[in-house]
């Protein structure tokens, strides 16, 4: 059996358009200079609390606390603006649709997102029933602490070495390498392939299909 544990934002969907305009919104509501979208983009993938927090250049505090409230209900607004939609990156689709066929690899999803919000994302592209564990912000440490992947490991019963961690930012590298699972950058996120060879990533793929060859590969070297 074999496990591909997927990021969400800029690995499934091109969401920055929705984050970055909520983040901005966010911090000139509470009197801040707003994050250029090279900043956005640098935090996507933490939980919010942390990513706020690092753009601010500070701790966790209380503060920052009352805008990770705001910035939700900001985003959760913005998402009735037709502009904001997020769409799957090409190529998405059809990959998770091949690895869910398989009767010996599982799917999850790791992300920063609130459950709230991949449950969203799941309905809005009908990928519903082809995920089996799900770890967000709301379950688990921020990434790159391991216990995303561990979790979704331990739920579906694999070891983290049969398991394939897929993502677009550092933070995704180096959860996937605390866990002792596999590592793969993809090329079309937020961070550069050079980051992601930086963090310890084993692969950085540069389409979706390169993925479903290397799930391909390891179900015929264990078959």
């Amino acid at each position: 059996m074999h496990l591909v544990v997927f990021d969400a934002d800029g690995t499934l969907v091109d969401s920055q358009a929705h984050i970055h305009a909520a983040m901005v919104e966010t911090f000139t509501a509470f009197d801040h200079p707003p994050p250029a979208l090279a900043g956005t983009r640098s935090i996507i993938g933490l939980t919010l609390d942390q990513a706020i927090a690092r753009l601010l250049g500070r701790p966790v505090d209380g503060q920052v606390a009352e805008m990770t409230r705001y910035y939700k209900d900001t985003f959760h607004r913005l998402a009735a603006h037709p502009e904001m939609h997020a769409p799957l990156f090409p190529g998405i689709e059809q990959l998770v649709d091949e690895l869910a066929g398989h009767d010996d690899v599982f799917l999850a999803i790791a992300s920063g997102k609130s459950r709230r919000g991949i449950d969203e994302m799941l309905e809005t592209h009908d990928l519903r029933g082809r995920f089996t564990a799900l770890r967000t912000a709301d379950d688990c440490p921020s990434k790159p602490h391991p216990a995303m992947v561990l979790e979704c490991c331990e739920e579906v019963g694999i070891a983290p070495a049969r398991a394939m961690v897929v993502g677009d930012t550092s933070f995704d590298i180096e959860m996937a390498r605390a866990a002792g699972a596999g590592a793969i950058g993809v090329a079309w996120g937020y961070h550069a392939p050079s980051e992601l060879h930086e963090a310890g990533a084993h692969a950085v793929v540069d389409e979706p299909g390169e993925i479903a060859v290397m799930v391909r590969d390891r179900r015929r070297k264990s078959a």
